[in-house]
């Protein structure tokens, strides 16, 4: 049955965090990466993943993209689009199966798979049968024993026969596309989803075996009060989420075509986002779940908090998330690889995808070489974030001295023997202060969000 059930919670204040709209007036990338996608270019190609799979031993974790939904919502960022034909899915998940096969022939050495993620899109847009498929040829081609298993999943067409077939495969992990529980908001970014559908899905998950449900949530959404965001927070912590992400919406039309379906008009504002962020975090820290980073939260038994409490926490395209593994090899279109030296990166077309793999060619076709100074700025920049604190070497100090400033200035952080240290009331700021340890800022025009 559904875990329904309460954290004992002090009543929530209002944060003490500090807003410095000079600050965060600068749109910074959310450093899933280092570097980021926006250093991403055509020098990298299928010759470089393949040299980069030749050097892979030892663990890795896997990511594989399905580029599909039911229903394409305006908010959206993903790369996907509509499930609407059988054979145009079917079609993909044959070129899927024929890159897993590729890569696991082009290791040097059987891997260790410590855990497969499956994003999108929306993987339940496929049918439980075709996943099981999947499931089973990475299974054979890699060799898996007991990997973690983590899936993300819409609600909305969530059916019985996932139950059982989440449950036939170990998933202990999943995560539910929530974003809001007002129906006015759900309207305003085209994503309609019922109370019932959130509480049948998360019933249907924790009798499949799920250990850790996610919720994603979001703010800055049209129209969307403080009221709005603590019901659903409230709703959020009443179904028993294990963990929350707790996002700000990006509204990036000149990138995203769908989101100029949105009202402008109507989003909150610079200040309003702040506050709501600000009571995001205040409220969820109020009702007992750990911080992680600057916009998850988890439950003190949760893998997540306990990787934050412990100093274990990462970052990578997936977010913030306890997977320590040093490679992480992605499938699918627009599927990221992530190697020490490499990041690479799948084409994003699926048909272009398909084309590719039909020639027997890795569909790599953009990424970024990471040089050691690269490895270097992105450590600080990692543990800045997930961690709040980073020891600098000289060099990078003094390339960040002058941005820090005004930010040392206000208190939002400050050097602890030898460390730079975020303050409390600086959490908001981390993005901010991290993007001074990353040159390629200086060196583009490319737009990104907004820093909160």
């Amino acid at each position: 049955m559904l875990r329904k059930e309460r954290i004992a919670r002090s009543p929530h204040k209002t944060p003490m965090w500090t807003y410095y709209p000079e600050l965060l007036e600068t749109p910074v990338p959310r450093y899933t990466s280092y570097p980021t996608a926006a250093e991403f270019t055509g020098e990298v190609g299928a010759d470089d993943y393949a040299a980069a799979l030749g050097q892979v031993g030892g663990e890795v974790s896997l990511y594989v993209h399905i580029p599909f939904c039911e229903k394409i919502c305006w908010y959206c960022g993903c790369n996907t689009s509509v499930a609407n034909r059988r054979e145009r899915i079917a079609a993909y998940l044959e070129a899927l199966h024929h890159e897993i096969h590729m890569v696991a022939r082009a290791l040097p050495a059987p891997v260790q798979v410590s855990s497969v993620a499956f994003g999108g899109g929306s993987p339940n847009a496929i049918t439980p049968t075709d996943f099981v498929r999947l499931v089973q040829v990475l299974t054979v081609e890699f060799g898996m024993v007991a990997p973690q298993w983590s899936i993300e999943l819409d609600p909305r067409s969530l059916t019985p026969a996932w139950q059982q077939t989440l449950a036939g495969v170990g998933v202990t992990r999943a995560s539910l596309g929530v974003q809001t529980f007002a129906p006015q908001l759900q309207r305003a970014i085209g994503r309609i989803q019922p109370d019932a559908d959130i509480v049948r899905s998360a019933d249907q998950l924790r009798t499949s075996g799920v250990t850790s449900l996610n919720f994603d949530l979001m703010y800055g959404l049209p129209g969307q009060t403080l009221a709005d965001l603590e019901a659903s927070l409230a709703r959020s912590v009443e179904l028993g989420a294990d963990r929350i992400a707790l996002f700000g919406y990006a509204h990036v039309p000149h990138m995203i075509a769908r989101q100029r379906k949105i009202d402008d008009a109507a989003l909150p504002d610079a200040r309003a986002r702040f506050a709501m962020a600000g009571f995001g975090h205040s409220y969820l820290a109020g009702c007992g779940y750990v911080p992680v980073g600057f916009d998850h939260f988890a439950r003190p038994g949760d893998p997540l908090a306990q990787a934050a409490v412990s100093g274990r926490l990462h970052r990578n395209f997936q977010g913030f998330t306890e997977d320590a593994a040093p490679v992480t090899l992605g499938f699918g279109a627009s599927a990221i690889s992530d190697f020490p030296e490499l990041i690479a990166q799948n084409e994003k077309n699926a048909g272009r995808y398909r084309m590719l793999l039909s020639q027997d060619r890795f569909p790599t076709n953009k990424g970024v070489r990471r040089s050691p100074d690269d490895r270097r700025h992105g450590a600080v920049i990692e543990a800045l974030l997930c961690r709040g604190r980073a020891r600098l070497d000289a060099d990078l100090l003094r390339e960040a001295l002058t941005g820090l400033d005004p930010f040392m200035a206000r208190g939002l952080c400050s050097f602890v023997e030898g460390e730079l240290v975020l303050a409390a009331d600086g959490l908001p700021y981390a993005r901010s202060i991290a993007a001074l340890f990353d040159p390629y800022r200086h060196q583009t025009t490319r737009r990104f969000s907004s820093a909160i």
